[in-house]
C-alpha cells in the first residue's frame, strides 16, 4: 500500500456507463484516491477516459493484466457487466488487492457470503457500491426516524419508477439467467437495501414480477412486499413502464407521515459531467421538490410542513472507502449487507415465478 499522503492507486474495470459517470468521476474528485488504470479495450472508451481523467491514466485491455502488476495498485473498483462481478472480485482479493463491487455484487446470496469469506481469509476491505444510500431523500428520511417525527413506522412505499417503453437493448435486458438482468437484480437491489438499512431484516417476501414491453425479456415492471422483523411493511416499486411517476418515498408512521417526490439530482448532474467539488453545492435541490410532513392531509394540495431535503452526498461512499483501504475507517456497504439484499431479491424472484409468499430465515 502506498504510504501516507499519497494517494491510493485505483484500478477502474469497465468505462461503460457505471464506470463513466458514477465511478470515475466520484474517485477523481476523492482525496486520497486517484485513478491509475482503467480496463477497456474499446479505443472510443479509452479516448473518453483520457479526456476525463487526463493523459496519465493508465490503460489495460483485461483484468489479468492488474493482477500481474497488483503492487503498483491498492484498490480494484469493478464496474463491469454483472456476469463478471463474482470471477474478478475473486481474482482480485487474491491479488491481495482491496475492492468495490458495483451492485449487484453477485447473483445469488450465497456467493456474496463467499466472497465476503475471502475477503476475510484475504484481509482485504471489499464493499458494495450502493450509492442510493447517499440520496438526498434518503439521508432526509434517515434524520426523520432518528427524530421520532413519524412515530412507529408501520408502511414504507418506495418507488424506483420510469417511463422508458422502448427497449435500449444490451445485456441489462437480457433474458439469460447468467447475465443478472432485469429490473429485480437492477433498480430492486437499490430499493431493496434502502429498505433492510432502514427498517433492519425481512422475514417474509411476497413478490409480483411482469415482463410488459414487447420484445422484453426481462422483467420490467416489478412489485416486492417485505415484512421486516421490526413489524414494518415494505412496499417497494422499480417499473420501466410507468406513464404516470409515484411519489419516491411515502412513509407512514403512528404520528405523521413523509411524502417525497422526484428523484435525487446527482445521477442527473454526473451525467451531464457536473463533478463535486469542495466549497461548491452538490447534491441541491430547489424547495419545490421538497417532501411535506403531516398528517391527515395531501401533500398534493399544499397539506403538511415542508421538509428541507438533506443534498445528496455519493463522494462520502468513496471518501470512506479510501478512509476503510488505510485502516481508519469502517467499510460502507460491506458484502455481508449485499448478501442480506439478495436473500430478499432471490425470495422476491421465487414468490413472483410460484405465487407464493416465502418466508427467510434469520
Amino acid at each position: 500500500m502506498t504510504g501516507p499522503g499519497t494517494p491510493l492507486r485505483v484500478g477502474l474495470v469497465g468505462y461503460g456507463l457505471a464506470g463513466s459517470v458514477f465511478h470515475a468521476p466520484l474517485i477523481a474528485t476523492t482525496d486520497g484516491l486517484v485513478v491509475d488504470t482503467v480496463v477497456t479495450s474499446r479505443e472510443e472508451r479509452r479516448a473518453e477516459a483520457r479526456a476525463a481523467l487526463g493523459d496519465g491514466v493508465r490503460f489495460a485491455a483485461s483484468p489479468d493484466e492488474l493482477w500481474q502488476r497488483a503492487d503498483e495498485l491498492d484498490l480494484v473498483v469493478i464496474a463491469s457487466p454483472n456476469r463478471t462481478h463474482v470471477p474478478i472480485a475473486s481474482a482480485a482479493l487474491r491479488a491481495g488487492l482491496a475492492v468495490v463491487v458495483d451492485k449487484p455484487i453477485a447473483g445469488s446470496a450465497a456467493e456474496a457470503r463467499e466472497l465476503a469469506a475471502l475477503a476475510d481469509e484475504r484481509g482485504q476491505v471489499l464493499s458494495v457500491f450502493q450509492n442510493r444510500r447517499w440520496d438526498n431523500d434518503f439521508l432526509t428520511l434517515r434524520g426523520l426516524l432518528a427524530d421520532g417525527e413519524l412515530g412507529d413506522v408501520q408502511r414504507f412505499e418506495s418507488r424506483f419508477e420510469r417511463w422508458r417503453p422502448q427497449l435500449k437493448g444490451g445485456w441489462r435486458e437480457s433474458g439469460d439467467p447468467a447475465e443478472i438482468g432485469g429490473l429485480l437484480y437492477d433498480l430492486g437491489s437499490h430499493v431493496v437495501d434502502q429498505a433492510l438499512t432502514l427498517f433492519g431484516p425481512a422475514v417474509r417476501v411476497y413478490a409480483e414480477s411482469d415482463v410488459r414491453r414487447p420484445g422484453a425479456e426481462a422483467d420490467d415492471d416489478t412489485f416486492i412486499a417485505i415484512t421486516h422483523g421490526s413489524g414494518v411493511r415494505s412496499h417497494l416499486h422499480v417499473s420501466a413502464t410507468t406513464a404516470q411517476l409515484g411519489p419516491r418515498f411515502r412513509v407512514l408512521g403512528s404520528k405523521a407521515g413523509y411524502v417525497k417526490y422526484g428523484l435525487d439530482p446527482q445521477e442527473a448532474d454526473l451525467r451531464d459531467g457536473k463533478l463535486p467539488a469542495a466549497g461548491t453545492p452538490w447534491g441541491v435541490e430547489p424547495r419545490e421538490l421538497w417532501g411535506r410532513l403531516g398528517a391527515g392531509e395531501s401533500p398534493l394540495t399544499g397539506g403538511g410542513a415542508p421538509v428541507k431535503t438533506v443534498p445528496g452526498d455519493y463522494p462520502a461512499y468513496y471518501a470512506a472507502v479510501a478512509a476503510a483501504v488505510r485502516g481508519e475507517g469502517p467499510v460502507p456497504v460491506t458484502a455481508l449487507e449485499a448478501a442480506a439484499a439478495l436473500d430478499v431479491l432471490e425470495a422476491a424472484r421465487r414468490s413472483a415465478r410460484d405465487g407464493v409468499t416465502v418466508e427467510i430465515s434469520a
